[in-house]
């Protein structure tokens, strides 16, 4: 019985999730157009919403950990579920994403992330993808902000591994900026699949930065041992059981 009111109320946070995109979309379009400051303005309201719904709709909580940068930096991100880019996005001043093309196409979505200076990239062939992500980012750097990627590449489920792409380190190298990563365990609570929200405290951790200048290879080596390792943290503190 308590699991299909959970269940219930996870449905109902979810309906009333989207259907805010849209209020808030809408609310904030005309002054967005005018602005870029606006468009930021509303995504923020948008994000604190869903974290306050989430709150108190399904008892899921979230907490922010760690420096927040607010300099143009990459951010370097654990991602498993809608709620981590959620929380990310609602505390960085100016962010902006490496993201699927596909997805500049959906309403409102589409348009706020164009926007606020998403980069789109179609996921192709491996070089040409690469080389395609690292013109468009050169591109909007006109538009300074915090750029947020994820290193595997999709979500990735608690507990599963997936090898993190050179790319990320390829456009480290290419910024010549510092990385900041950032570790999660919001997939203990809101999966990538599926509609039961589980109650407690999802986290997103911004780590020590990584400085700029470094080899590729170790800096990659570096950015998965840190991540991986923090996020790891997180979700045994969740009550995960995480792989020795």
């Amino acid at each position: 019985m308590a699991y299909g009111w959970r269940w219930l109320r996870s449905l109902l946070f979810i309906a009333q999730m989207y259907l805010m995109m849209l209020v808030y979309g809408l609310l904030f379009i005309l002054p967005a157009m005018l602005s870029r400051d606006w468009a930021f303005r509303g995504v923020h309201a948008y994000c604190h919403w869903v974290r306050w719904t989430a709150s108190w709709m399904v008892g899921l909580r979230s907490e922010i950990r760690g420096e927040v940068p607010d300099d143009e930096v990459l951010v370097a991100s654990k991602h498993q579920s809608f709620f981590d880019i959620i929380l990310i996005v609602s505390v960085l001043p100016r962010p902006k994403f490496i993201m699927k093309k596909s997805l500049t196409r959906a309403p409102i979505l589409g348009w706020y992330a164009k926007r606020i200076g998403c980069v789109p990239v179609d996921r192709g062939k491996r070089g040409q993808a690469i080389k395609t992500m690292v013109a468009a980012v050169h591109e909007g750097r006109q538009q300074p902000g915090q750029l947020i990627i994820y290193p595997q590449g999709t979500r990735v489920a608690p507990g599963v591994e997936r090898p993190y792409k050179i790319g990320t380190g390829v456009l480290y190298a290419q910024l010549k900026e510092d990385c900041v990563p950032a570790a999660t365990n919001v997939g203990v609570f809101w999966p990538r699949r599926g509609i039961y929200r589980k109650p407690g405290l999802a986290v997103v951790e911004f780590l020590p930065r990584i400085g700029s200048g470094q080899p590729i290879d170790a800096f990659m080596a570096e950015l998965e041992h840190v991540v991986e390792h923090a996020s790891d943290a997180l979700m045994a503190e969740a009550g995960f059981k995480v792989k020795a």
